[in-house]
C-alpha cells in the first residue's frame, strides 16, 4: 500500500493487490474513503466532510498523477510521490 501524499493527517495510499475502477484511499485518524480517480466520485466514505470536501479538493488538482501513479502501482513500479495542497 504505497503512500503517496501526506497533509494534516490525511494520508492518501494506492492499495497495488486491488484491481479494477482505479481509486486512492484517503484516511484520516480511525476515518477512510474511497475515492475513483477518473470521476472524484466517492465510492466509500466515513471521513468527516471538511477532511472530505479537502481530499477532493486536492484530488481534483492531481488527477493525472493520480493516474499515473495508480498505472506504476500496476505495473509494479513503485508511485512517484504526490504533492500536497499548498
Amino acid at each position: 500500500m504505497p503512500r503517496v501524499c501526506r497533509w494534516n493527517g490525511i494520508i492518501i495510499s494506492l492499495f497495488t493487490n486491488e484491481h479494477g475502477l482505479p481509486h486512492f484511499h484517503a484516511s484520516y485518524a480511525e476515518f477512510e474513503a474511497v475515492i475513483a480517480i477518473a470521476t472524484l466520485d466517492v465510492l466509500e466514505s466515513d471521513l468527516p466532510r471538511r477532511v472530505e470536501a479537502e481530499v477532493i479538493g486536492w484530488a481534483r488538482t492531481r488527477q493525472v498523477e493520480l493516474s499515473e501513479a495508480w498505472d506504476s502501482c500496476q505495473a509494479n513500479v513503485p508511485p512517484p510521490k504526490i504533492a500536497p495542497p499548498r
